[in-house]
């Protein structure tokens, strides 16, 4: 059966704040000018910004630059930055570190957000400038006329789980497109499938990850602090484990805060698990009285690219670029990287529109110019500055050795650095087999500040269609079993934040790996960590996954 097709001018794929704000810049240089310019963006989710999920506390910079009256227009920025926390833990213990002004973490003139309420705002900005979004569509394949590409295809839908056509079963959509723009966020399916077929990772280190776990709680008013920022590195993961929590306290009219923690996805130990650890990391004496009077009202994860200036790639190629968390633009040290994603949306769309403008976009064009201008804008710089904060982290003395280094860093060689650290090498590699490594006893769930993976998996109202092909797909179905439980002890049931793996004994008294895809909730963590690489992550069907209501 064919495909119905549509043509546009530039289709982007994904609703991220670097997709929406590189439709926005479109449109409104489109206007602007006068010009009849089409741009349409596509969205996995059910509804924009129902897929989001980040800390998040940000830098309004690249909003100022793209819509000046954000205030006037009802932007969900609410909570102003007050007061900063910074604080190294032990088991019991909790050692205030001094945040000055210039450093990472000072956050004051930023604003602590529920991401997803901002990339919903920023969703109904470009409708109402004539964004054509289509949301509940996953874009699934790359459309090619030779070497160039010339747009995306969305999946077809009604499949059933052994390929067969339902009576649902409807052929998915072309969108071909003159430039195409991939925003799919951290570590996309598609732009792993660019990487390869135009070499765009030649030049660059290999991208290196965290995953970021976060709840958010209705407190006791009491112990409410609207605009209060909270971080903390050490207990309860090892000297040698790059990570951290952050606690923001959100305004509104009730007393909400964001709770999270951090885990680079470079860690050694297949014994660890980034749930348990966020889990444990709640009952600290220092936070657990948030909890113990508290109610968890919603849970999610996903992946981070923490690589840098050193794991970007080339971002363009003939027919489309990359923006956004797709190649990476994460400050680690300030673990802020919307600002800089919108920015690099913006910048895309410019380079895009002044070839439209000038009659010189036709299918297959490649905008070049939007990497020179990104390498002479601000987020270059930012980059450069912050590059060998993260790789610090990978000396032998690791926690201790990173922080002495970045706090040398910003007190007395930012921008004199002639040198560029390396990363470890890809996160996968690190892990280490279980034969080398001391299991970890976590404690166990209390049911009121600590909880149990699957009642957590409940709060992200993630849906799959269960009659459908496993978007969890495994090159060789030996290897879990014959390599990663035999070798690693399966850390994939571990470093899973949703319950997806896990291994389950057979009749024959041997063990096979169960995969749940309905729970998944696209955080990519399998993908980028399992040490075999034998996981392939694709699209499900659209509006599959969590639903996600202002993460």
């Amino acid at each position: 059966m064919e495909r119905s097709a549509d043509e546009t001018d530039v289709v982007i794929v994904g609703g991220g704040p670097a997709g929406l704000s590189a439709a926005i810049q479109l449109r409104k240089l489109a206007l602007a000018h006068e010009k009849d310019l089409k741009v349409t963006l596509v969205e996995k989710a059910s509804a924009i910004g129902m897929h989001t999920l980040s800390g998040a506390c940000i830098e309004t910079r690249a909003l100022d630059e793209l819509i000046p009256d954000w205030k006037e227009k009802g932007a969900p920025l609410n909570t102003p930055v007050t007061d900063d926390k910074f604080a190294y833990l032990t088991g019991s213990g909790r050692i205030p570190i001094p945040i000055f002004k210039g450093m990472p973490l000072y956050n004051h003139g930023n604003y602590v957000v529920r991401l997803g309420h901002l990339v919903e705002w920023l969703g109904s900005q470009a409708e109402e400038l004539g964004v054509e979004i289509y949301p509940g569509y996953a874009a699934a394949e790359v459309l090619y006329e030779g070497d160039k590409v010339c747009g995306i295809a969305t999946n077809d839908v009604g499949i059933a789980k052994d390929g067969s056509p339902k009576d649902s079963f409807e052929r998915g959509m072309e969108l071909r497109a003159k430039c195409t723009i991939f925003s799919e966020g951290c570590h996309g399916h598609l732009a792993k499938q660019l990487y390869q077929r135009f070499n765009l990772r030649e030049h660059c280190q290999p991208q290196t990850y965290g995953i970021g776990l976060k709840e958010l709680w209705e407190i006791d008013p009491a112990l409410h602090k609207p605009g209060t920022v909270e971080h903390t590195i050490g207990w309860p993961l090892p000297f040698d484990t790059y990570g951290g929590s952050f606690l923001y306290h959100l305004a509104g009219d009730v007393p909400t805060i964001a709770v999270g923690f951090v885990v680079g996805l470079d860690y050694e130990n297949p014994y660890l698990s980034p749930f348990k650890t966020f889990q444990q990391f709640k009952l600290h004496p220092s936070v657990r009285r948030y909890f113990e009077t508290g109610k968890r009202i919603s849970y999610g994860a996903r992946a981070l690219n923490e690589g840098g200036l050193q794991s970007i790639p080339k971002l363009t190629f003939p027919g489309g670029c990359l923006i956004g968390c797709s190649p990476g633009f994460l400050n680690t040290p300030k673990i802020k990287g919307t600002h800089n994603a919108m920015k690099s949306g913006i910048v895309a769309a410019e380079a895009i529109f002044d070839a439209f403008n000038a009659d010189k976009l036709d299918y297959g064009f490649e905008p070049v110019e939007y990497e020179t201008a990104l390498k002479s804008s601000w987020v270059w710089k930012e980059l450069k500055d912050a590059r060998n904060v993260r790789p610090a982290f990978n000396t032998k003395l690791g926690l201790f050795g990173g922080i002495a280094y970045t706090g040398a860093f910003y007190l007395a060689l930012r921008g004199l650095e002639p040198w560029t650290l390396k990363h470890g090498g890809p996160d996968h590699a690190h892990l280490k087999p279980a034969a080398q490594c001391k299991p970890i006893e976590y404690p166990k769930p209390d049911g009121q500040i600590t909880f149990d993976l699957l009642s957590s998996v409940a709060l992200t109202n993630t849906n799959h269609e269960a009659d459908q092909p496993a978007h969890l797909t495994l090159k060789n179905d030996d290897v879990p079993v014959e390599r990663n439980l035999k070798v690693f002890d399966g850390p994939e049931g571990r470093f899973c934040p949703a319950g997806v793996y896990e291994f389950v004994p057979t009749e024959t008294g041997d063990s096979r790996l169960q995969i749940n895809a309905q729970n998944c909730i696209h955080c990519k963590t399998c993908d980028i960590k399992d040490p075999s690489q034998n996981i392939n992550w694709v699209t499900p069907e659209g509006s599959g996954g969590p639903a996600y209501s202002g993460m």
